[in-house]
């Protein structure tokens, strides 16, 4: 049987998910009551998310609260993802974007072979941009002059016209309903300049688009395809990322010409 987006969203199905796989129970309801508590005192998804990673970063290192349960993985996950980008386009004087910034996993990569203020984060959440600030003193790259900004949506607003080369944003679709991708996708083509790309990742499905708790999302590849087209934007799916050990797969959004 075939299940809607409003059936895997369900309560029902999410606690049947979680009785088919036993050793997931007990994280699944903890997190289900943590997100009762955050949700109740969030008016929006962002605020919402905003108060996920502050208990992250509370509760778990720096490193596990965007999704590295080492010190080693935190490692190797930023390197895979800063020499993807350099096998496929990304040269030091490249001005880069990265949304959803984080810690830093792969953004301290960046920074450090770019040249000198060619890399702009963005996060939406205050706690884990300190995390970012700590990262750059610890790499000594104080002399990159890296800019890290808070954030509350994804518009750009504050950003200039056709300056980025290269937008990146790893493991944040996994965890945006799909109006925030709307957003972003609404937006992005006025920062990028005519030959940039957009490289981001995304949980795919071969079903119906869900979600589970509001903080994974599952969308088919067609799904953010179609979006990004009703925008100005062509969509690449990246095969060669998905034949790697990353659980997520990958899209080049480019400018329509």
């Amino acid at each position: 049987m075939a299940f809607t987006q409003r059936q895997r969203s369900s309560l029902l199905f999410q606690v049947g998910h979680a009785m088919r796989h036993p050793s997931r129970i007990r994280p699944y309801l903890s997190r289900y009551a943590r997100d009762l508590v955050l949700r109740a005192g969030a008016p929006d998804h962002v605020a919402y998310y905003r108060e996920v990673m502050r208990a992250e970063v509370a509760d778990k290192s720096p490193f596990d609260a965007v999704g590295s349960p080492s010190h080693g993985h935190w490692l190797r996950n930023g390197r895979r993802q800063f020499d993807y980008l350099r096998a496929h386009g990304l040269l030091p004087g490249h001005s880069v974007l990265e949304i959803g910034c984080g810690n830093l996993r792969a953004g301290w990569r960046l920074i450090r072979y770019l040249d000198a203020g060619r890399y702009h984060g963005v996060d939406i959440s205050p706690d884990i941009l300190l995390a970012a600030s700590d990262t750059v003193v610890q790499y000594g790259l104080q002399d990159k002059l890296p800019h890290l900004t808070l954030v509350a949506d994804l518009t750009f607003s504050s950003l200039p016209d056709a300056h980025f080369d290269v937008v990146h944003a790893h493991s944040v679709f996994n965890h945006t309903p799909i109006e925030v991708i709307d957003e972003c996708f609404a937006h992005v083509g006025r920062i990028m300049r005519p030959d940039a790309f957009f490289d981001l990742t995304f949980d795919r499905t071969e079903r119906a688009d869900h979600q589970v708790l509001q903080e994974d999302f599952y969308y088919r590849t067609d799904t953010l395809t179609a979006l990004a087209e009703a925008h100005g934007l062509k969509a690449l799916f990246m095969d060669d990322w998905e034949a790697g050990p990353s659980p997520h797969s990958k899209l080049r959004l480019t400018v329509a010409n």
